[in-house]
């Protein structure tokens, strides 16, 4: 954009002319003397020079017709003329020549004054006068349109721009949170784009960071493409680390710094080293976890088959230094077993016990291939293991509690104005939805497995035993950015069908189970055939 001060030799009048090269519109202020009559004695006149400001002619490509506009509507659509249609300061001088109002075209209003009884000397300083400060007002509406179209940022986005732009973006259209912190989510897109250093990918990374930083929300997160690529591989089944899924500690007063340790996969490198879940992890490879990210922190478990990884462990009151190698762990979501105990008119001979220890792609069907398996044993009873399940696929979570309930709301979604959708089955995929059914839940039932043993206790489908639940009452989705990058988005909270909010409390069993009580599918059947065990619980308790 380009402002130019300029008169013509060949005109009796100066003349300002605003141009535009790039988009062919121009206005031309003509400044024109009008005469005007003073009376000094009565009966007599003197003339006097006043300087009308008077918008010629506006030439713009918009309208295509090569005249004035003569609304804002027009004037607003015009990126030159959009500051002077939000001009509305008078420019005036002692002698009142002339004021600018609001609207568009300029429009100007013109002042006749009236002397008397002046001296001939005064007569000619007023008339100076009077042209300067017409002159220095024009030149003053000139230089306020320079500055107004200046300020407009002009600057060529770059590709590292654009990359943050989509990140802000996805952040704009999927955060559950539309006050986002209590901040202007378009303001710091602005003051980014303006002060943040994008010269390379590696600030454009910093930058998104920062910018996510400001939520105060943990679980969203930014993803660089390798951590990305391993969290899809996580999802599809297999891992190479040592099998713990860990999170934040939940957040009480005397909790342990460090990460919380949800479930160790059962025969992995860290289940046979005697990991625990609510264990806390202090230091992986002689680094503090204290401040870690828990992305962070997967990527330093996981590695190349056969490497090693260093962790010290709080359990308890113990601290533990454990050296795990590093193997693939496969992330078979379950396990069963039919479980014959001795059968009397109240009890339940034939249990069907499936464990579950994650929502991967495969669980739902997972699930149901176990039932299938185990209704040809002809069990009366199921139990469902979900303890230590930290999560994983939110819609294997709901197909999952649909194979369950004949009907019911499952879940609801809900973000700062309430519910937003309603998950819920009708029973047409139902296959095991009139049997007893017992869920076991502990501290590191989490996330999806949430979902799935609030549905059944809310639709009364099933008796929870147990502990409280973790209580991660919040759904993040995954989002691919064009660099192979990614970010994990809170996109929601959830309600159970009884309208409880978990998040930070749990899902609340019906009851407990003996602090003995064994992970195990074998454990779990000698339990419940050994009545002087210190685990036993009788099965017909179990699914009372």
């Amino acid at each position: 954009m380009e402002v130019l001060a300029s008169s013509s030799a060949t005109s009796t009048h100066p003349h300002f002319t605003l141009s535009n090269p790039k988009k062919s519109s121009t206005f031309t202020f003509n400044l024109k003397p009008i005469i005007v009559s003073r009376q000094v004695h009565p009966g007599k006149f003197f003339p006097l020079r006043i300087v009308e400001a008077r918008l010629l002619c506006i030439r713009t490509n918009l309208n295509g017709s090569g005249s004035c506009g003569s609304s804002d509507a027009f004037c607003k659509h015009d990126f030159l003329f959009y500051p002077l249609c939000r001009l509305s300061k008078s420019f005036s001088s002692q002698s009142s020549c002339f004021a600018i109002s609001r609207g568009c075209p300029l429009r100007f209003r013109k002042h006749t004054i009236s002397l008397q009884n002046v001296s001939h000397s005064e007569k000619i300083r007023q008339n100076v006068s009077v042209v300067f400060v017409c002159i220095v007002a024009a030149m003053l509406l000139v230089t306020s349109v320079s500055v107004a179209v200046n300020n407009t940022p002009s600057w060529a986005l770059s590709e590292e721009n654009l990359l943050f732009l989509e990140a802000w973006r996805t952040i704009d259209r999927a955060y559950v949170d539309k006050t986002f912190n209590g901040q202007s989510w378009f303001r710091y897109r602005e003051t980014a784009l303006r002060n943040e250093p994008m010269n390379n990918r590696k600030e454009t990374y910093k930058a998104i960071r920062k910018m996510l930083a400001t939520l105060n929300d943990p679980f969203t997160r930014f993803l660089e493409p390798e951590k990305f690529k391993s969290l899809r591989s996580g999802t599809q089944g297999a891992l190479t680390g040592v099998g713990l899924s860990i999170g934040y500690p939940a957040g009480s007063e005397g909790s342990q710094a460090g990460l919380v340790v949800i479930s160790a996969a059962p025969g992995g490198p860290a289940n046979r080293a005697g990991i625990l879940s609510g264990d806390i992890i202090l230091e992986i490879d002689n680094t503090s976890t204290k401040n870690m990210d828990i992305y962070d922190a997967a990527e330093r478990l996981q590695g190349p088959e056969g490497t090693s990884v260093e962790l010290i462990i709080r359990t308890g009151p113990e601290i533990k230094h454990l050296a795990l190698t590093r193997e693939k762990v496969s992330l078979n979501p379950v396990k069963s077993r039919l479980c014959e105990v001795p059968s009397s008119e109240k009890n339940y001979s034939r249990i069907g016990y499936i464990k579950l220890t994650s929502f991967n792609q495969k669980a739902s069907a997972a699930v149901k291939e176990a039932i299938d398996t185990l209704r040809s044993n002809r069990v009366n009873a199921f139990v469902l293991d979900l303890r230590d399940n930290s999560g994983g696929l939110f819609p294997e979570g709901i197909e999952t509690a649909k194979i369950w309930l004949d009907k019911g709301v499952i879940v609801y979604i809900c973000d700062n104005r309430g519910v937003r959708d309603i998950y819920d089955t009708d029973g047409s995929s139902a296959i095991a939805a009139s049997e007893p059914l017992a869920v076991l839940v502990n501290k590191g039932t989490a996330s999806a497995s949430e979902i799935l043993a609030g549905a059944l206790k809310d639709n009364k489908r099933a008796v929870l035993f147990g502990e409280p639940t973790y209580g991660k009452g919040k759904i993040q989705s995954v989002f691919q950015l064009s660099d192979g990058s990614g970010l994990a988005v809170t996109v929601a909270r959830y309600e159970t069908p009884a309208h409880n909010d978990i998040d930070k409390i749990g899902v609340i069993p019906d009851h407990p189970l003996p602090n003995s009580f064994p992970k195990d599918d074998e454990g779990f059947c000698g339990c419940l055939q050994d009545s002087a065990s210190a685990c036993y619980v009788n099965n017909a308790q179990l699914f009372s």
